[in-house]
């Protein structure tokens, strides 16, 4: 089993930045692919970002060059930070995990404008 702890989410301004954070515990062996994804009211969840288990990072169209995920091995950790942030963007973010299909608690981040 894989547990996902998420922190960072929140209130903020239309242009500010969020990061969030995504700790892995349990059988970190098994994670070959991590990502975050989001669920906007009324809306399908869909994928945000994700890092492949041959290490690349790929983005959703929407959020290309505002956010960027990262991962951090040593912490068994990842990332996504958020810049220039805008209302559209206002969703329930959550990161996920796999072998295993693994997801984290899904913080809100609100953005007004």
């Amino acid at each position: 089993q894989v547990q996902l702890v998420e922190s960072g989410g929140g209130l903020v301004q239309a242009g500010e930045s969020l990061t969030l954070s995504c700790a892995a515990s349990g059988r970190i062996s098994s994670i070959k692919f991590t990502g975050w994804y989001r669920q906007a009211p009324g809306k399908q969840r869909e994928m945000v970002a994700f890092i492949s288990g041959g290490g690349t990072t790929s983005y959703g169209d929407s959020v290309k060059g505002r956010f960027s995920m990262s991962r951090d091995n040593a912490k068994n950790t990842f990332y996504l930070q958020m810049n220039n942030l805008k209302p559209e963007y206002t969703a329930v973010y959550y990161c996920y995990a796999a072998l295993g299909n693994y997801w984290g608690q899904g913080p809100q981040v609100t953005v007004s404008s």
